[in-house]
């Protein structure tokens, strides 16, 4: 279902918890990763946070039949559980990009309705661009009816999973300006070829998507919105969202087209803890991938105390002041302020010593190249 990666501590000593990220299913978790100049992994690592990073298994149809349950279970809770058992079951910082952040919402209002511990799993809770109530998800609802699930359960039960080429042609078409017609102006009228970059090289490695999954994603979550009005059940119970009790940071992007920034401050209905919402400059992706130092990034950041009333969001927005640069700053020294005291880096899952990693106990002999020629034929 995952694999789980841990990465190499940078500093002499740790902040004590750790941060656990759970990318979407619909994204490969690397565009936290792309280049050395905008990595939230190196960013995160570097200052002293021990970082934990999923990356979902992208399925054939021989997964047609996991379900969203499976998706908990077997990927959120299994990895949880994992990171836990590494460092010795301290709590975690958890953070969810996209339907990742879902989850780990969902995830997490399931252990807060049953945890009576001192240690809890969860020691904080960040969404990035995640939607918890889906009663005005935007223009992906354009796509999002009875009819339109009705084809796309027939597309799906055939092939036992959407493919990765269907599913990147709706998001094409939110974001068409960019995405479609200014490319055809660029380059087919204009005979300007497009420079490559990082993030448009990742968005061209597709995903796919099991039968059963996304077809309970779209009607329980998209088509009924059944996880914000409470009929959204795990292990037979139904799960609510102000069981949270953990500190919570949200993050929305000005120009998102897949989770709009008012559908994602709505977490502020459906729960009574503390939240702190961030409004970021740029969409779905550049707007999480906005590393400090690039040009014309903004934001807005203000914090709801636990059991206080909330503003609207037209309101929120008008009250908030805008600072200028990356938000990511704005995230780490929260991370920073919610966790305990530094410690010695934990030791690494994996057995093997690092010397065996990245050194050789002998120089390595030069190759002599005229043992693999072949000699010309007449």
């Amino acid at each position: 279902m995952i694999e789980l990666i841990q990465y190499a501590p940078q500093t002499a000593t740790v902040w004590h918890e750790p941060v656990l990220i759970v990318p979407s299913w619909l994204l490969k978790y690397y565009v936290l990763d792309l280049s050395p100049h905008n990595s939230l992994v190196r960013y995160l690592v570097e200052p002293g946070h021990t970082l934990f990073l999923i990356s979902w298994k992208n399925p054939h149809a021989e997964a047609r039949d996991l379900g969203m349950n499976d998706y908990l279970e077997l990927g959120l809770l299994e990895a949880l559980a994992q990171v836990r058992h590494i460092l010795g079951g301290i709590s975690v910082h958890a953070a969810g990009y996209c339907l990742g952040g879902t989850l780990l919402a969902i995830g997490a209002a399931a252990l807060g309705r049953s945890i009576e511990s001192t240690s809890p799993p969860l020691k904080t809770i960040t969404l990035f661009a995640a939607q918890t109530d889906f009663s005005e998800p935007g223009e992906l609802g354009l796509f999002i009816d009875t009819s339109e699930l009705a084809y796309l359960d027939a597309l799906m039960w055939e092939q036992g999973y959407l493919d990765g080429t269907q599913m990147a042609a709706a998001f094409q078409l939110l974001h068409s300006r960019d995405l479609i017609w200014s490319r055809l102006t660029r380059e087919y009228l204009l005979g300007q070829r497009t420079e490559q970059t990082d993030l448009m090289a990742w968005n061209a490695d597709t995903t796919r998507l099991p039968y059963r999954m996304h077809s309970e994603n779209l009607q329980w979550l998209y088509l009924h919105n059944d996880l914000a009005e409470g009929r959204y059940c795990v292990k037979g119970r139904p799960v609510s969202l102000d069981d949270l009790e953990q500190s919570v940071f949200v993050v929305g992007t000005e120009r998102d087209h897949v989770s709009p920034w008012r559908s994602v401050y709505k977490l502020y209905l459906l729960t009574h803890t503390e939240i702190s919402f961030l409004l970021a400059s740029g969409g779905h992706n550049a707007g999480i991938v906005s590393e400090p130092g690039h040009a014309g990034r903004r934001y807005r950041f203000s914090t709801r105390p636990k059991d206080c009333p909330s503003l609207n969001p037209n309101e929120w927005f008008a009250r908030t002041p805008v600072c200028d640069g990356s938000w990511w700053p704005c995230w780490q020294q929260w991370l920073a302020a919610h966790s305990s005291e530094r410690c010695a880096p934990p030791g690494a899952c994996w057995k093997m010593p690092r010397a065996l990693m990245y050194l050789r106990p002998e120089p390595i002999p030069p190759i002599d190249l005229s043992t693999y020629l072949i000699e010309p034929q007449a």
